[in-house]
């Protein structure tokens, strides 16, 4: 790596190199540490969100996160001359490794200064865990399943980041590409107003839609109400995502934990189902007024005042935000997925909403991506995992 650097810049490299240590978070202490650590780093940064830190506290606990049956992590920080400049997760999804005989070491909650010896002291912890492990290769920005925040930043730095998307500075991938790591994965995410009317021929096709293929649309007013489907829901994104070879199915007590943590919280006008005439769902759609600016008022705290915040940003807000779809199938490609868009339409429109952002989709997936080819998306923001052989 230091072949055409002068002897004595390459011996001042290894002296920084080794001036920074690696600590693994052993203690309450610690892990407050590497929870907030990116909060410190962003404090100034316009565009970041920060997560709740009791929220955060909860994922990485081996104690409450069922995710832990199927999987293991370790957490690192780096340090430099007594100050913490860095921190990453190092993960091993055993259902990934062992199931679908994927060799693949993922870290995660990974954020450093821009000292590329900090990223690399970071990466190569990670590394010694995959070797130890019998793993081939590393790859991140990732959790612990595909429920978690995945993917970093290559472009839409100076756009506000969403609660579902990790935002980082632009030196994160130029220290990976620099460091021998190539493309494994890459997201797009739009930008596009919402539609007041839809056009005539729209309506039409969804009419022809529903007809032939004896669907109707659900409507929830109450939580409650959602709950019965959410088994429905989970079966349809295993169904819809299958395919891709990104995709770790979720397991059923998982699919139990993410029930109780965020059903309470999803608004049930925000949530559009479509079923067919045996009252099986074939379609639906999780929306969310945006919660972006309300997060970062609350500073990574709901109490005292940060319930507050969210409160007042689900009654009057004008954005909204896309986080889950499903779509059977055998019903893609049939004109399904403008009956669900035409559903969300009429959300928005009850309330109020000018501007939507869609959950970052990967490149490739032409039959999520064609739900807003007729409403003038705008590509905003991408982001890639990277990978290495090791």
């Amino acid at each position: 790596m230091f072949k055409n650097i002068p002897l004595k810049l390459q011996n001042l490299v290894h002296l920084q190199a080794m001036s920074i240590h690696i600590k693994e978070v052993k203690s309450k202490h610690d892990l407050e540490a590497f929870i907030k650590f990116p909060m410190n780093l962003y404090k100034d940064n316009q565009y970041y969100v920060p997560p709740f830190i009791n929220e955060e506290k909860e994922t990485l606990d081996v104690s409450k996160n069922p995710v832990f049956k199927d999987a293991a992590a370790r957490y690192f920080l780096a340090e430099k001359e007594g100050e913490i400049v860095g921190r990453v997760a190092a993960i091993i999804n055993w259902q990934e490794v062992n199931k679908q005989e994927k060799k693949k070491m993922r870290f995660g909650w990974f954020d450093m200064i821009d000292d590329i010896n900090v990223t690399k002291a970071l990466l190569a912890k990670v590394e010694e865990i995959a070797k130890e492990n019998n793993l081939e290769y590393l790859e991140g920005p990732v959790g612990f399943s595909n429920l978690e925040k995945a993917g970093m930043l290559t472009m839409g730095f100076e756009k506000l980041a969403t609660m579902v998307g990790l935002y980082n500075f632009p030196y994160y991938p130029q220290h990976l590409e620099t460091l021998g790591f190539e493309t494994a994965n890459e997201w797009v995410e739009y930008e596009l107003p919402a539609p007041k009317i839809l056009p005539e021929k729209v309506v039409k096709f969804n009419t022809i839609i529903r007809e032939r293929y004896k669907l109707r649309e659900l409507k929830f007013t109450k939580t409650a109400e959602i709950i019965p489907y959410v088994d429905e829901m989970f079966d349809l994104l295993d169904k819809t995502y299958s395919e891709l070879d990104t995709y770790v199915p979720i397991a059923d007590y998982q699919i139990e934990y993410y029930k109780k943590k965020y059903i309470p919280f999803i608004n049930p006008d925000f949530v559009n189902c479509i079923v067919d005439e045996n009252n099986k769902m074939i379609a639906f759609a999780i929306t969310m007024p945006s919660y972006s600016k309300a997060m970062q008022k609350a500073k990574g705290k709901l109490f005292p005042f940060g319930w507050w915040h969210l409160m007042k940003a689900s009654k009057n807000n004008d954005s909204a935000q896309f986080y889950l779809i499903g779509i059977e199938p055998k019903f893609q490609g049939k004109g399904v997925t403008a009956l669900i868009f035409s559903a969300m339409f009429d959300t928005f429109n009850r309330n109020n909403i000018e501007f939507l952002e869609t959950n970052p989709e990967l490149a490739d997936n032409e039959s999520i991506q064609v739900l807003w080819k007729s409403y003038s998306p705008v590509n905003h923001k991408r982001r890639k995992t990277f990978k290495k052989s090791i």
